[in-house]
């Protein structure tokens, strides 16, 4: 959709680096327009208008000016501020790599509303769910169906035959399920449980707020991290920043994140 000269947007701020001493730049996504990058002209002023409207993990009523290079942000009012989110370290780097994979996901100016759902929504259980690694799980499921990579779940990728009650193979490179016959032809391919399969294919029909109710054991836990993440690193060709402190943060015992303030 092209944007007027002069508009409004709701907006929420996955992104922000600081230019100079007082402005911002931000990357914002939004329903409409998808990703987009605006200037926050004196948003770092003790007194600025702008000041927390602006602030990464904001979801924002904005108005925005075009210009010639970057939009400018005129006005900016919060509709969430997400306070429960920003209460505790763990869901703090968690949102961040949910916004992360946004980002990289994501090209400007390519409108995705399902996707904006998706981000908004998980943002909102992030804080409710006692596993907060189901929602992670969930969101990394639904970020790859939203940006056209949906695993191929049913059937075997290769040949096409209905998958058995087994243990299978999850390929990256041909993005799906491989019955046992063709994972042998298949390098890079590993193996993937049937407690596993079933639990992606319940998630990719239900919403989040069922999704996160489902009870995993450590076990199982860890093999749908290494199965998404796994196909996540092998589509962008690199690792996560986030990931990497998420995992930092687990190996530190962050089994109960202190509270940040």
């Amino acid at each position: 959709m092209s944007r007027p000269r002069n508009y409004q947007t709701q907006a929420i701020v996955i992104k922000q680096i600081k230019i100079g001493e007082f402005d911002k730049l931000l990357t914002l996504y939004t329903a409409e327009f998808g990703k987009l990058k605006a200037i926050a002209k004196g948003a770092c002023r003790p007194r600025s208008k702008l000041g927390g409207n602006v602030e990464p993990l904001t979801y924002s009523s904005m108005s925005i000016a075009r210009g010639r290079n970057l939009d400018i942000i005129t006005q900016g009012q919060i509709i969430d501020g997400f306070p429960e989110l920003k209460a505790e370290l763990w869901n703090i780097s968690c949102s961040f790599y949910i916004q992360e994979l946004v980002d990289l996901f994501t090209m400007e100016n390519s409108a995705n509303p399902t996707l904006f759902e998706l981000l908004l929504e998980t943002l909102h259980q992030l804080p409710k769910a006692t596993n907060k690694e189901t929602v992670l799980r969930y969101f990394e499921l639904h970020i790859l169906n939203c940006s056209g990579y949906r695993p191929q779940l049913q059937k075997c990728v290769r040949c096409t035959a209905p998958l058995k009650s087994t243990t299978n193979f999850f390929s990256p490179r041909e993005g799906g399920i491989l019955c046992p016959l063709c994972a042998e032809k298949e390098y890079g391919a590993y193996p993937i449980s049937a407690t596993a399969l079933k639990t992606m294919r319940l998630w990719e029909t239900c919403d989040c707020d069922t999704a996160r109710r489902v009870k995993l054991r450590p076990a199982l836990a860890s093999e749908l991290a290494q199965i998404l993440q796994n196909y996540i690193k092998y589509l962008l060709q690199k690792e996560s920043k986030s990931i990497s402190w998420l995992e930092e943060l687990k190996r530190s015992s962050f089994d109960n994140p202190p509270r940040t303030h």
